[in-house]
């Protein structure tokens, strides 16, 4: 099988390693790719918001399949384009995409699925804003309504934080999506789905904040782990059963069906789990490391759910043990960063490129925000850990910074799922 995937980021390096170690697999490329892709695969230029750009490279290349590794050009069409062309593709047309790209539609979605989510209110208009975020209690969640690359969110107990941040959006003509907080330890659910037919990977949880602690700026995630020791071992199938089964099944309704990785983003909250977020592709980091277990082979994997025979295949097969990834920030994200240091370990085992291109000297240097993410595997979390930093010692750049305690609470044993509140009936039972 040929495979083309589309893409530069570390989610990518992390998906062609996993089909360079698939016997399937013939030949491999990445479009456009990075210096740590160029390693395993041949290298191709491509502009990914251009469909049909996209879908000639395809045919010229003849791919057998097609993987479209972000979020953009899911919703400008580009898996659209390619099936046009003939060739599988795994990933959602646009009109599926929208589940991504406009929060008010999956909004909509769930509120059909009967699937539980934050309250929320959409405004469009400043003048609406004050009386709308005073509807809502701290901490309040302003969200911008399109794609934002993870930084369009602010979550803060302030009301002024929150309202300068709805201000800007509104000022730049993007709609905004107000919340009501979700309390409770988040997880990242994986699942390919193919129109009503869904198959969970690993839950994963992951760390958006850029500082320790969950301080500071949201960011695209500064780093991931699986499995969650705290959570069920039923934990995913229950969440697709309640949630991510009835959204395929009312995409299917719509007659805009889901075929690709629906993302789930949750929260396990005291009155039981909740969506925050859908996205229509592979999450970053949460990818890095969910590959890093996964034993079955992925192109055959993906190549049935882009041919719609995902039923048929067997269950999946996981590695045991843990898997840990740690983003290396450049300077100043996830503001503007500063590009064009030159990395050194960036070729090492377990380091995925995300933001890299190799200079004509031979150099590997920074071309984004979040340049790598170092991935540990280990008997368990606290091993995996370990496995982590070690290898991210061994890397350097300028100016640079990563978060300390990627996987620490996990690893100890403190996240805890809220409780429901007890009720006490008449007869003086407890439920």
């Amino acid at each position: 099988m040929r495979v083309l995937v589309v893409g530069s980021g570390a989610r990518e390096h992390a998906i062609v390693l996993a089909m360079a170690q698939d016997p399937g697999v013939t030949a491999l490329a990445c479009a456009p790719g990075n210096a740590g892709t160029a390693a395993v695969a041949e290298q191709r230029g491509l502009d990914v918001l251009d469909p049909a750009a996209a879908a000639a490279l395809a045919v010229d290349w003849k791919a057998d399949l097609v993987v479209v590794g972000p979020e953009m050009p899911l919703v400008a069409g580009v898996a659209d384009a390619v099936r046009a062309a003939g060739i599988a593709c795994f990933g959602p047309s646009a009109a599926a995409s929208r589940i991504e790209g406009s929060k008010s539609f999956a909004k909509d979605v769930m509120e059909a699925a009967g699937v539980s989510t934050a309250a929320s209110e959409i405004v469009d208009n400043p003048a609406h804003l004050d009386a709308a975020l005073s509807r809502f209690a701290p901490p309040y969640v302003v969200k911008d309504d399109g794609l934002a690359a993870g930084k369009g969110v602010v979550v803060s107990p302030d009301f002024d934080t929150a309202r300068a941040h709805a201000s800007t959006l509104l000022d730049t003509g993007h709609p905004v999506l107000l919340e009501a907080f979700l309390d409770g330890p988040e997880v990242s659910l994986f699942c390919l789905v193919d129109g009503e037919t869904v198959v969970p990977l690993l839950p994963a949880q992951d760390f958006k904040r850029v500082g320790d602690d969950d301080t500071g700026p949201n960011t695209g995630g500064m780093g991931a782990y699986t499995p969650l020791p705290w959570a069920s071992p039923s934990l995913a199938d229950e969440l697709v059963a309640s949630i991510v089964a009835p959204v395929a099944a009312e995409m299917v309704r719509r007659g805009t069906p889901f075929t690709g990785l629906l993302y789930a983003g949750l929260a396990l909250t005291s009155a039981g789990p909740a969506v925050i977020e859908f996205n229509c592709r592979f999450g970053d980091p949460e990818t890095q490391v969910v590959l890093a277990l996964l034993r079955t082979p992925l192109a055959r994997l993906l190549h049935a759910t882009a041919t719609g025979e995902l039923a048929a295949q067997p269950p999946l097969q996981w590695s045991e043990g843990a898997a840990v990834t740690v983003v290396v920030a450049a300077e100043g994200y996830p503001g503007l960063p500063r590009l064009g240091d030159v990395i050194s370990g960036a070729d090492a085992d377990g380091v995925l490129h995300g933001g890299t291109r190799r200079r004509d000297d031979g150099a590997v240097v920074s071309t984004g925000g979040r340049v790598l993410s170092v991935v540990g595997t280990g008997a368990d979390l606290v091993l995996a850990r370990d496995d982590a930093y070690r290898r991210l010692e061994n890397v350097h750049l300028a100016g640079s910074h990563h978060r300390t305690d990627i996987a620490l609470r996990a690893a100890r044993g403190e996240v805890t799922i809220p409780r429901r509140p007890e009720v006490v009936t008449r007869s003086g039972d407890i439920h």
